[in-house]
């Protein structure tokens, strides 16, 4: 993992966004990071509530979210998306 990249345990539900959002700390700057529940389902399964599910896959999702960030992949917000594609 890149040290450079940090992920802290605090990420939330947004129901506006229907999504998980979580912070990225890239070299002391605040980033966030989202993904659609509708993503997180569609991969893991809809058996448990959707911050479960992100808690119980945040390894993989992290690493993506890293990748993403070193591609410089943010929105016109800032925010960096994972998508359906894996």
């Amino acid at each position: 993992m890149n040290q450079a990249i940090q992920f802290p345990d605090r990420e939330f539900w947004d129901s506006e966004r229907q999504a998980v959002c979580f912070p990225a700390q890239v070299n002391g700057f605040n980033l966030t990071c989202a993904i659609a529940a509708e993503t997180l389902r569609q991969r893991y399964g809809s058996g448990a509530s959707d911050l479960e599910l992100f808690r119980a896959h945040r390894w993989d999702i992290e690493e993506e979210a890293e990748a993403l960030i070193a591609q410089q992949q943010e929105d016109d917000q800032g925010w960096v998306w994972l998508s359906f594609a894996k």
